[in-house]
């Protein structure tokens, strides 16, 4: 059988990794899990019908993690800890969810699922004893906006609580009207943000952004603000690497207050697979190539997971 897009994906990120470390993602692989609540602000339902728009509160649970794939790489990483992720999962009831999947960098570096693969397979292509120019250099010099990424500052922050988070695609919300606007969810920190030298970051130890969180916590809930960055008329609502301008309206969504870490090796836990495709009433891709080709990567990265969590 010939292989499928996320089929070799999934290849080159295990490349990238060292190979296969069972039980654990492909990228992002070492994480913590916290609980917590989300709760609407007033003009959530005037976005979209989405049922945790309109209900007082829903429970959440969020994970944040570094971005390489290599499961003991340490938070004050360089090269591994940056761009930071968080991922939150509504929990509507018995099985039904919706996910916000987002990273500590305004954009992405590609456009749809073949260029991602032709990204990784240069960066894999561009270790020791490559030709000079290397793959990732000439595929950077005709890819302006993973340039863009590669190059952008990255700085590691002093906490998972300080630092801000960005949806990698649109959605389409739609309300109860019928009316459809197009947005981008951000995730701002309730103190701001806040980032360590590099001098800073490499006295810190390998776990800091885990163990900070959990002191902080012991002092009282984390809270971040939930905003939906609206598109403009003009701007590419299905093209990852458009970044659209910081004039663009926010609307306030809600707040998600953290209250406690959870397991994330407890069984349910570990189930858990946080879907690109938002898959609730009142909120759809925006036409986006990168949602299926992510939510087919998560979901066989995820059934791998499982099945060694099950051995």
């Amino acid at each position: 059988m010939a292989s499928t897009l996320s089929d070799d994906l999934l290849d080159v990120l295990d490349d990238l990794s060292g190979g296969v470390h069972p039980g654990f993602r492909p990228v992002h692989a070492r994480g913590t899990m916290y609980a917590g609540t989300f709760v609407p602000a007033p003009g959530a339902a005037g976005l979209t019908r989405a049922p945790h728009a309109t209900r007082p509160s829903t429970p959440v649970i969020v994970r944040f993690s570094v971005s390489s794939g290599i499961p003991t790489v340490p938070d004050n990483d360089p090269n591994g800890s940056s761009p930071q992720a968080m991922a939150v999962r509504f929990q509507l009831g018995d099985h039904i969810h919706t996910d916000i999947i987002a990273h500590s960098h305004n954009g992405f570096p590609v456009r749809t699922g073949e260029e991602a693969l032709a990204f990784f397979r240069a960066i894999a292509a561009s270790g020791p004893g490559a030709p000079t120019p290397s793959p990732i250099a000439e595929f950077l010099e005709t890819h302006p906006a993973a340039k863009a990424f590669v190059e952008a500052p990255k700085p590691i922050p002093t906490s998972y609580a300080r630092q801000a988070y960005f949806a990698v695609t649109a959605f389409r919300f739609t309300n109860a009207d019928g009316v459809s606007r197009f947005g981008r969810f951000r995730l701002r920190p309730e103190g701001g943000t806040e980032f360590l030298t590099p001098e800073a970051a490499a006295e810190k130890t390998a776990d800091f952004l885990a163990a900070e969180l959990s002191a902080r916590l012991a002092k009282g809930p984390v809270r971040f603000r939930v905003l939906v960055q609206l598109a403009g008329a003009g701007d590419e609502v299905a093209d990852a690497t458009a970044v659209w301008p910081e004039t663009r309206e926010e609307l306030e969504f809600g707040t998600i207050t953290l209250t406690e870490r959870v397991d994330e090796l407890a069984p349910e836990m570990r189930k858990i697979i946080f879907d690109p495709v938002p898959r609730v009433d009142g909120i759809d891709p925006s036409g986006d190539p990168l949602t299926e080709v992510r939510s087919d990567v998560y979901l066989q990265s995820g059934r791998r997971r499982r099945a060694a969590a099950a051995k």
